[in-house]
């Protein structure tokens, strides 16, 4: 069975978008897709990085237990909120940390915001940043509007059945190309 690494890129206090990560990761193990885990960045609480892991004489312990989770993923979602048209200072850093680890890694891509527009400019400039290192975000986007009214504190999704229907597609594209993937190991 494939596993899959739930990247909640916000750290702000009343954070929304852990919300989404959580339905993900309920949805995941309800209908028996995959395994998961929520990798949440505000546990992690990486310092701000000055130089990437492979150069790290000394590196942190939760540096480390993230490069090992994300080798260890066959995909990733990664859910980042948008901050003034852009993803956040945290979801640079956990990317810019590693390396190798995100080599033709699939991702998919969610976004969320407290707007109308669901996160769609920080989606955008993930896609660019991660084809850049070589990971390999589909195509099938999840943007999330109006996240506050969308999912309550536990992940769930206040329009369950049109969520669920939104989830399903995406899921189906990231397990597709994780598998793809998985057999040109």
């Amino acid at each position: 069975m494939l596993h899959i690494a739930i990247i909640s890129g916000s750290i702000r206090t009343g954070r929304k978008s852990h919300r989404v990560a959580k339905y993900f990761n309920n949805y995941i193990t309800q209908n028996n897709l995959a395994t998961s885990e929520i990798l949440d960045l505000k546990e992690f609480n990486f310092p701000i990085m000055e130089e990437r892991l492979i150069n790290l004489t000394n590196p942190s312990v939760n540096v480390k237990l993230f490069s090992e989770k994300i080798t260890k993923a066959d995909a990733v979602i990664l859910v980042s909120p948008e901050y003034n048209s852009g993803y956040p200072a945290a979801v640079k850093n956990a990317i810019d940390v590693l390396v190798k680890e995100w080599f033709h890694k699939p991702i998919g891509i969610i976004g969320v915001s407290s707007g109308n527009f669901g996160g769609i400019n920080a989606i955008d400039q993930l896609q660019t940043i991660l084809m850049k290192i070589k990971a390999s975000p589909i195509s099938t986007l999840f943007p999330v509007p109006n996240v506050q009214d969308a999912f309550d504190e536990e992940g769930n999704a206040i329009n369950k059945e049109a969520t669920d229907k939104r989830a399903a597609s995406f899921l189906k594209e990231l397990l597709w190309v994780a598998e793809a993937f998985n057999k040109m190991k």
